[in-house]
């Protein structure tokens, strides 16, 4: 009787162990911290939040102001957000990035940008799973109203907008209190 106590016991703890490391697990993984841009980005702010401490989104951070986004790139979400970099800003041709930020090409920019972001939470494996569903390719409608597509080359995935210009995405799944970020190395464009 006391062996089967003590087996009960013994069962019993094991189990509990193996919940809490479980839990810790769990939250060890929401609560990973990736680096962007030499700063870190935590799942407990927004995608503002966390963009304005990347040294390589300056210039979109500049953009999403300019933009008036702020507001709503603060907001609930949740959004998925294909973040371009400051290199991929400056890929564009020469005085792109200037002429969309003056204030009478707002609505030009705010498109542009839009067409970076999707409803709803899409991580990499949400991608990925698209992307086989798809035969290899996903598309995927933005917030702008605009078609990017989504696909895989070796181990990496592309996103290519209406225009054919492909965009890698060089650092996945930098989750935020409203959506993800998946930073890419090309400004993506609607069709003019």
């Amino acid at each position: 009787m006391n062996t089967l106590k003590l087996l009960k016991s013994a069962l019993f703890t094991v189990a509990i162990f193996t919940s809490i490391s479980g839990f810790s697990q769990d939250k060890m993984m929401k609560d990973k911290i990736v680096m962007v841009g030499g700063a870190k980005m935590y799942a407990s702010k927004n995608i503002i939040e966390n963009a304005v401490n990347s040294k390589d989104h300056t210039t979109l951070v500049a953009a999403v102001k300019a933009a008036d986004l702020v507001e709503v790139l603060s907001g609930e979400g949740p959004f998925t957000v294909f973040a371009p970099t400051n290199e991929a800003f400056d890929k564009l041709p020469e005085g792109t990035v200037q002429t969309l930020l003056m204030p009478e090409n707002k609505m030009k920019l705010q498109a542009v940008l839009t067409y970076h972001v999707v409803a709803g939470k899409w991580n990499a494996k949400d991608l990925l799973k698209l992307i086989k569903k798809g035969k290899g390719k996903a598309e995927i409608k933005t917030v702008s109203g605009g078609t990017i597509t989504a696909w895989l080359k070796g181990e990496a995935v592309y996103i290519t907008d209406e225009n054919g210009n492909s965009a890698k995405v060089t650092i996945a799944d930098v989750n935020q209190s409203n959506g993800v970020i998946h930073v890419i190395d090309t400004v993506l464009l609607p069709k003019a």
